[in-house]
């Protein structure tokens, strides 16, 4: 067992675990605070539905992201001291304002949200998911900055081996940063559209199986009622517009995705230039983008590996935005760099039995290659599945087809293997390197460490694997625990989130009887308190 490898692992699958919850928490705050929004200037009883709906799921979403998230702050001690010595006076400032500022904002704000329904004015409680919601952007903002700096380090100065902040201006404004942040608020808003979008086709398509409503001989729809709480024509309504909400949200964030991933890749290119010729598979130098390349799982270089169907040109446009300039390839680049860094790891303790060893500089072709292309085609999938979900309920009827449907729901997964699969790649393209060496030769071109470093010396690779196991256990039954809520609350509908319209339909029958009774000489009193006014309702 290596102590490294297995740091890596119990590092990749508690983060990656963790950012599932993270876009669609950003994503659907937004959505659902625009939403409130438009029932605060509309008044009209459909948004307020839709508000409290998407909210519970949100809620939901939140609070299992802070208990995933906790995780990530005790790794960086626990299993990457080195690492966390080595960054610690450059991460410091953004990592406590993420936790001191942002953090606390958006938990106290969205905690006055949750209770303040009947406490609050309407435009102080919006004002309170608002401020929450943005917290959440600069909690974001702040986790990205970091991150960033990883990737190109700037703003700081070399003292005794370690980098430490001489200018926080340049860290806050890493131009690398300014693209990551749209970047991935673009990705959230994707996770969140196809989220609507799926559920709401769900909802639809159960009103049609229920014989709620149905098609007329024109094609259009007959919306219909039920003698269910909540299941009213207001629920169509509901679930139509969420659907097309998402819809749009879903194509709005594909676009601004692509936008500025091609900034990000440009960039890339220039700071990162083995990670992006990788990513392409681009042994050698040249224009031409690889559509489809092959080679044997598991090589550690470019000898086997063969472009099968590749477009001249395209290469070009993403590193330099023209399509003739000629861009390094693999081969090239891994000469450049064993004479910048050096072939072999440094003879240091910190490396363990990997000091001394040839240094490989090309990362897992595979995971670059296919995290690419599996980033833009499921971001692609929803965008087109968002486009026909569109067109197919232009006449406000979703098709009567179950294999459709649960087309439409599994959906709902496209955006997270996009996001997932651009996360993966973006760190693991980045190895050898933990903290990746800024390429401007007008700055400090050594601020670099190797991952083989930033593990923690004193934890063996059982305790490792002890932890990785625990973690990982732990995480599965969170996993069980989101996903029985999610569906328990997205099978009740609108009523699982409002219990006020079952008691509000308990109340009509109540008064029904009443009146039956008055007939009859015996009336014995009103129904009970009206819970709808109990400040936890929503909450629970």
């Amino acid at each position: 067992m290596d102590a490294l490898e297995i740091a890596r692992w119990q590092f990749g699958i508690t983060t990656v675990y963790h950012f599932m919850m993270v876009p669609l928490t950003i994503g659907l705050g937004l959505v659902v605070a625009i939403i409130q929004t438009l029932w605060y200037r509309t008044g009209k009883p459909e948004y307020l539905r839709m508000t409290k709906f998407w909210g519970k799921l949100f809620l939901i979403n939140f609070i299992m992201g802070v208990a995933t998230g906790i995780v990530q702050e005790f790794q960086f001690g626990m299993a990457w001291s080195e690492y966390s010595r080595f960054v610690g006076d450059v991460f410091g400032a953004p990592l406590a304002l993420e936790a001191l500022l942002a953090f606390f904002v958006e938990s106290t704000f969205l905690g006055l949200w949750i209770f303040g329904w009947k406490q609050l004015k309407r435009g102080v409680h919006l004002s309170c998911l608002w401020i929450a919601v943005i917290g959440s952007v600069f909690s974001a903002y702040f986790i990205i900055v970091a991150n960033s700096w990883m990737q190109h380090p700037v703003g700081v100065e070399m003292v005794d081996g370690r980098p430490v902040m001489t200018d926080a201006w340049a860290v806050f404004t890493n131009n690398t940063a300014l693209v990551a942040v749209p970047h991935t608020l673009f990705g959230a808003l994707g996770v969140a559209g196809a989220f609507l979008l799926g559920i709401a086709w769900y909802h639809l398509w159960r009103r049609r199986h229920d014989g709620i409503d149905v098609v007329g001989a024109d094609g259009r729809l007959l919306v219909g009622e039920a003698d269910i709480p909540g299941r009213d024509k207001g629920d169509y309504t509901v679930w139509m517009r969420s659907l097309r909400i998402g819809a749009v949200v879903a194509m709005i964030s594909f676009a601004g995705t692509a936008l500025t991933g091609d900034l990000q890749g440009k960039l890339m290119f220039e700071q990162q230039p083995m990670k992006m010729a990788a990513a392409e598979a681009a042994c050698h130098d040249g224009t031409g983008f690889s559509v489809l390349s092959v080679g044997n799982l598991g090589a550690k270089n470019c000898d086997d590996i063969v472009a099968v169907i590749e477009v001249p040109g395209i290469l070009s446009f993403l590193a330099k935005g023209d399509f003739t300039t000629e861009v390094k390839g693999v081969n090239s680049l891994l000469g450049e760099y064993k004479e910048k860094y050096g072939t072999h790891l440094p003879d240091n303790p910190l490396y363990g039995d990997r000091a001394g060893q040839e240094i490989q500089y090309v990362p897992v072709m595979e995971v670059t290659y296919w995290g690419f292309r599996m980033m833009i085609g499921f971001g692609g999938v929803a965008a087109l599945a968002a486009l026909v979900a569109l067109w197919v309920t232009r006449k406000g009827v979703v098709p009567g087809s179950k294999w459709l449907m649960r087309l439409a729901v599994f959906g709902i997964l496209a955006p997270f293997g996009a996001n997932a699969a651009g996360w993966i790649f973006t760190e693991m393209g980045r190895q050898p390197f933990v903290v990746a060496p800024n390429p401007d030769m007008n700055g400090i071109d050594q601020v670099l460490m190797f991952t083989a470093a930033a593990v923690s010396p004193g934890v063996s690779a059982g305790e490792l694997m002890t932890s990785l196991v625990v973690l990982t256990a732990i995480y599965a039954v969170l996993l069980v625990v989101e996903v029985k809520l999610l569906v328990k609350y997205v099978r009740g509908g609108v009523a699982s989130a409002m219990p006020e319209l079952a008691h509000a339909k308990g109340k009509d029958r109540a008064s029904d009887e009443e009146r039956d009774r008055d007939k009859e000489g015996d009336d014995d009193g009103a129904p009970g308190p009206d819970k709808a006014d109990d400040v936890l309702a929503f909450a629970y």
